[in-house]
């Protein structure tokens, strides 16, 4: 759920609301703090409220009701270039007339920063990137990699105790991607930087952040590490939108403590912890991560559940196999299994038994 807490906070969003057309609120009464230093990344599906948040702390949006703070003082009715906050966009946003020390210089002269001082600093953070030897040149010389790096640095540049990044990384193909995500989550914990990291794209979330917000219509759904993000979801929406997730649909025949007994549609009988569901009636959709399930009978454990499955399709991916399975009238119910001499290889047409612990499953919320 939204963190309340303010006593360590060093951002602070607290009853913050967003309607761009005095109706509809994009932001829903948003409480949400920050320790100084943290990693989180705001995540969701376009439309969901993250990047507003977003626009509203860098100060090009704001708020219609609540009040942002940023150590303690309130600066709703700051502008955005007296806040005192790096940014990083998507689309680079350099100076194509300037070289990459001029570009990276900008932000200092600016602050009325001295030249000696001006180009230690940029020679500075020109370093952090690995990108030392280029400051002579200009943005349409360096590739999409460098000029996101020269963009990161122009934004650490003036060392600022916050930095926004809003998708930096969307243009980037995807083993650059992934070595930058790695890139900017050691620069940012070696520096001490508050980092507020905007995507929609999940993994990125779990790689790189201490908490990650994951926005749906306005609100946060969930705010958590990744680790319990993933293992631990709160409502159906997070189960579906974090990794890859099965989900059976029934309704809860009873609740005793911290299992619950549900009828699937299928009339199979399952438990699960009950995490949205309180009482006997309730319809409920049940989740169960894809590398939870097992298909080899002798290394179902203890107390697992059993159900008949049906292999529609089997693919190869190299360190692991993913099954497609038809199973209690959902055809699209997929398990992963490690690429391992001991694995069975299965068949389409091949009908089998599946089993988890009730512990790795999971009543949410109905559609």
């Amino acid at each position: 759920m939204p963190d309340t807490g303010t006593s360590d906070a060093f951002v602070a969003f607290e009853r913050v609301q967003k309607s761009y057309d005095g109706e509809t609120l994009v932001v829903k009464d948003l409480n949400l703090t920050l320790p100084k230093g943290e990693f989180l990344t705001m995540l969701g599906p376009s439309g969901s409220g993250k990047t507003t948040c977003l626009m509203m702390l860098a100060g090009f949006e704001t708020a219609t009701h609540g009040e942002i703070k940023l150590d303690g003082v309130s600066i709703n009715n700051i502008p955005p270039h007296k806040r005192g906050i790096g940014m990083v966009f998507q689309n680079y946003a350099l100076f194509p007339h300037m070289t990459v020390a001029e570009n990276l210089a900008f932000p200092l002269e600016v602050r009325k920063i001295g030249k000696s001082e001006r180009e230690k600093k940029v020679k500075r953070a020109l370093d952090m990137v690995e990108m030392g030897a280029f400051g002579g040149r200009r943005p349409a010389q360096l590739s999409g990699g460098q000029q996101q790096r020269i963009a990161l640095a122009r934004a650490l540049v003036f060392e600022p105790e916050l930095v926004l990044m809003d998708e930096p990384l969307g243009a980037l193909d995807k083993q650059l991607r992934e070595k930058m995500q790695f890139e900017i989550t050691n620069l940012a914990h070696s520096l001490g930087i508050t980092t507020v990291y905007v995507t929609h794209d999940q993994t990125e979330a779990l790689t790189m952040s201490d908490r990650v917000a994951v926005f749906n219509d306005g609100r946060i759904q969930q705010l958590a590490p990744p680790d319990e993000l993933y293992e631990a979801p709160q409502n159906s929406f997070v189960a579906q939108f974090i990794g890859e997730n099965n989900t059976l649909e029934g309704v809860v025949t009873e609740v005793k403590g911290d299992v619950c007994t549900v009828k699937l549609d299928d009339g199979e009988i399952i438990e699960a912890q009950p995490v949205n569901v309180s009482k006997v009636g309730e319809r409920t959709r049940v989740s169960i991560r894809p590398e939870r399930v097992e298909v080899n009978k002798e290394r179902l454990q203890e107390g697992a559940h059993t159900l008949k499955a049906k292999v529609l399709e089997f693919i190869y991916m190299g360190d692991i196999f993913r099954t497609r399975l038809s199973v209690a009238g959902n055809n699209d119910f997929v398990i992963k299994t490690r690429n391992a001499p001991d694995q069975i290889r299965l068949k389409p047409g091949e009908e089998i038994e599946i089993g988890w612990l009730p512990q790795d499953c999971r009543a949410l919320d109905a559609p």
